[in-house]
């Protein structure tokens, strides 16, 4: 119990950091929550500057990394260290303390953490992002197809047989998808953006 705590606390810790309002407040001057659609993650980002998207991307994807590689460091067990990592890593994005538990909505941070966990089916993910992305400029419709895809493709491409594990992960993807319903909302009613970058620097 005191490992699976340590682990939690420590990846939610991470997870939490708010790379998009840092980088947009320190380069830009702007408050991310303000703008587009509010969110505080890279495609947010990217509506005021593609550079600092990116690097939001890279950032909050590599933090859901460093919660997997830390954990696995402080417990050298396979299977649920690595799992809980990437599931409170993501929780923290998504529920910062330093945003009054307010956040992003966890597919980079998601994608950082199982790359690592399961690097099949990750790359199945986001060939299917982008293969959807360049088809109908949604990014919210990609990105809710690729993580629904997640648990199955790990099951059959990266051999997690084991159903507590499957289950955190089939978990970790509905909450995923349940923090787009205001997307789903807006595809189902016609009225949802697709992505354009705006040309701008940083």
């Amino acid at each position: 119990m005191a490992a699976f705590l340590i682990v939690a606390a420590l990846s939610y810790s991470l997870g939490s950091i708010p790379f998009g309002y840092i980088l947009l407040r320190i380069f830009r001057g702007e408050d991310v929550r303000q703008t587009g659609s509010g969110n505080i993650g890279a495609t947010n980002v990217a509506r005021s500057s593609p550079a600092l998207g990116i690097l939001t991307l890279v950032l909050d994807a590599l933090k859901g990394l460093a919660a997997v590689l830390l954990a696995r460091a402080l417990v050298p067990e396979q299977g649920w260290p690595a799992v809980v990592a990437a599931v409170f890593a993501v929780l923290g994005h998504m529920f910062s303390i330093w945003l009054s538990f307010r956040g992003g909505k966890g597919v980079a941070t998601a994608l950082g953490s199982f790359v690592v966990i399961a690097p099949k089916a990750v790359l199945v993910m986001v060939c299917v992002f982008l293969v959807l992305v360049l088809a109908f400029r949604y990014v919210s419709l990609a990105s809710i197809a690729a993580v629904g895809l997640f648990p199955v493709l790990a099951c059959f491409l990266d051999g997690y047989r084991h159903p507590p594990l499957l289950a955190v992960m089939a978990a970790a993807a509905i909450l995923i998808i349940a923090r787009h319903h205001q997307n789903i909302r807006r595809l189902l009613n016609g009225t949802e953006s697709r992505f354009q970058l705006r040309h701008s620097q940083p």
